[in-house]
């Protein structure tokens, strides 16, 4: 099939407004599947993975392939929560049309806003559904007009629906002027608008022709002559409007219900944009990778140049590895059918390649490719994670290694400050999630604590100590002893180290063992056991044996002198201070920068970034930040996001 009758679909919006539901009304109206699924029983085509099911919400994006029509629909159902915006990110990157899922009783939400910006930033044609309009207390206008408050003046109404709440039966198309109304799937056409709806379709119809006519200078031209625009024409202008994503049409109806969900298939067949097709060369995205618990690693691609074909041989762009096609397969969630080729702009799976991860090109040798760039949000929660088997380290490893293959989103850092592997995500469902899949997947116990924060020490005041090491234990012994002075340094002065002897009291080759011995010490922790930094050390004198002092002798003598200092000028502890941004509604700075205040942060400056929104500048403790990212989806109801990294170390109060 031709990249013309592609359509590849992403379904996004906040969490609970229908997405995947919707995905098995189009399934089910395409005759892919003869029942829709239900997420709260676990039995959708697309939400499948036992974590999936467990907590009734999709936690990772899914892909669903069927025909309608004369068009082919590549269907990405992406999780509406938050923590899980990393796969969101994905399928807007290989999507050409981004269909909102707007709840139409609860509204606009945090997860629709934030994945509109997202959208906006990419420059995705975007339509709306506004979905659940069979619910009590659906109110479609209401929506509407937060929607066109929100994201402006480019929402245009298409369609509005025959009554609401229970009593919802069907929609009205303001570009053919036309009724549909269903007893349960099955629609009637019909040109007699109900009465009383009839005033308000022939006013948004005539507001939509004016407002569309204005992609084209001939239909602009025919508008103020007064001559009528015809269906075609507005749904030519729709589909010029729509592609350059300046126009976002507005459709209503019920998942649940399936009504008016082959509409919405319609529009996205006869108005929402092609994928766009590569000029030459052979190139595939390999844009997700999952690995299942039956067929291994699954690669999901999209092809963005030629044709591919089983059997194929390509090149991993990263790896340099080469990859034969043994598959390719269609998708329908778990369920998969062969196909021989796939060309550009199609969505398929493939198996058994031996090195790829989320994120590679496979292309032909020497084909020229620009790889699309992810910005995936910072992982801002972390937890330390370990296994009580020794047998299990190295199983442990690798699996860590393939959960961040299949999700870039989430991080695994080796902390050697505080000897921890911390898994880091978008939050702590995100964290909590990726736990279960490794302990499912790889059979492994897994022990979880706090993020340690690496505090260091360094000594409240200067000192002079002396070092002595004299041990006898027959034949030669050990002997050497190193007066020091200590003096603090300021933040980042490391360890300094100098030689003030005179007269040969330590021999120079010896001297610096001495600094060995003490830098050595300063990493075994002072006196509350952390790292010791920002130090000068200076040897003023010393005595050594002709025979029994040697290099050991004087690391000791050296360790010490610093242990003796320590105990005469005692140390102060130093924290961790990260530099934080956080960007939150303007109605909420202030609860977030009393919060901050409590977390003893300092604020640095506020910077607006709209009329709605404010970005924080602060610097925080790290050890006041362990909880933050769920604190401040609390207090702003997930519209709250914020960045962070290390600043400085500080005296700990």
């Amino acid at each position: 099939m031709g990249a013309s009758s592609i359509r590849n679909v992403a379904l996004v919006g906040h969490q609970g407004t229908g997405k995947t539901t919707l995905a098995e009304a189009m399934l089910y109206a395409s005759g892919v599947i003869s029942r829709p699924g239900r997420v709260e029983l676990g039995n959708t085509s697309l939400d499948n993975s036992p974590e999936e099911i467990e907590r009734h919400q999709s936690l990772a994006l899914g892909v669903a392939t069927f025909a309608w029509q004369d068009c082919q629909i590549n269907l990405i159902d992406t999780p509406g929560y938050a923590d899980f915006a990393g796969d969101c990110l994905t399928a807007l990157q290989v999507a050409d049309v981004a269909v909102f899922v707007i709840d139409g009783v609860a509204g606009l939400q945090p997860g629709d806003e934030l994945m509109w910006e997202a959208a906006s930033n990419q420059n995705i044609p975007r339509l709306i559904f506004i979905n659940k309009m069979d619910k009590d207390r659906a109110d479609f206008s209401a929506v509407v007009e937060e929607i066109r408050e929100q994201f402006g003046q480019g929402v245009e109404l298409v369609e509005l629906p025959v009554t609401e709440g229970s009593a919802f039966r069907g929609v009205a198309d303001l570009v053919t002027e036309h009724v549909f109304l269903y007893t349960g799937n099955k629609a009637t056409e019909s040109d007699e608008l109900p009465a009383d709806i009839a005033d308000q379709e022939h006013s948004e119809h005539d507001h939509l022709v004016e407002d569309v006519v204005e992609v084209s200078d001939d239909l602009i031209e025919k508008y103020l002559d007064g001559e009528t625009i015809t269906p075609e024409e507005l749904e030519g202008a729709l589909r010029t409007g729509f592609g350059r994503a300046t126009v976002w049409p507005v459709l209503c109806g019920s998942a649940t219900e399936c009504t008016a969900v082959d509409r919405l298939l319609e529009f996205i067949c006869h108005v929402a944009p092609a994928p766009t097709e590569e000029p030459e060369g052979e190139a595939a995205y390999v844009f997700k990778t999952q690995t299942d618990d039956f067929v291994g690693q699954l690669a999901l691609i999209k092809v963005v140049a030629g044709s591919i074909k089983v059997d194929d041989v390509l090149v991993n762009h990263r790896t340099g590895t080469r990859e034969r096609l043994h598959h390719l397969l269609r998708v329908v969630g778990t369920k998969t059918t062969p196909v021989d080729h796939a060309d550009a702009g199609d969505i398929v799976a493939t198996i058994k390649l031996s090195d790829v991860a989320t994120g590679d090109f496979l292309v032909l040798n020497g084909t020229p490719v620009g790889e699309p760039q992810i910005e995936y949000r910072q992982p801002v929660y972390g937890l330390g994670i370990s296994t009580p088997a020794a047998k299990d380290q190295d199983k442990l490893s690798t699996a860590l290694s393939e959960l961040v293959r299949d999700d870039p989103s989430l991080q695994v850092v080796r902390d050697e400050s505080t000897h921890q592997t911390v898994l880091r995500g978008a939050g702590d469902v995100h964290v909590q999630v990726a736990l279960a899949r490794l302990k499912r997947r790889y059979g492994i116990a897994i022990d979880t604590e706090p993020v340690k924060v690496a505090y260091l020490e360094t000594l409240a005041r200067g000192a002079e100590a002396e070092g002595r090491h004299k041990k006898q234990s027959g034949g030669h012994g050990q002997f050497g002893v190193a007066l020091v002075r200590f003096e603090p340094l300021h933040r980042d002065g490391g360890f300094e180290f100098a030689d003030e002897t005179k007269g040969g009291v330590i021999p120079k080759s010896l001297v610096p063992a001495v600094g060995k011995g003490i830098s050595e010490a300063m990493q075994r922790g002072g006196k509350h056991g952390y790292p010791l930094v920002d130090i000068k050390a200076t040897v003023l004198d010393g005595k050594y044996h002709s025979v029994d002092s040697d290099e050991h002798s004087f690391r000791m003598a050296g360790a010490i002198a610093l242990k003796d200092a320590i105990d005469r000028a005692g140390t102060k502890v130093l924290e961790p201070v990260h530099h934080i941004e956080v960007t939150v509604p303007a109605s909420l700075q202030g609860d977030v920068m009393a919060d901050i205040g409590r977390r003893r942060g300092q604020i640095e400056g506020t910077e607006p970034i709209s009329t709605a929104e404010v970005t924080i500048v602060a610097s925080v403790p790290q050890g006041e930040m362990s909880d933050y990212a769920i604190a401040l989806r609390s207090m702003t109801h997930g519209r709250g996001r914020f960045t962070t990294q290390f600043a400085r170390y500080q005296e700990l109060p």
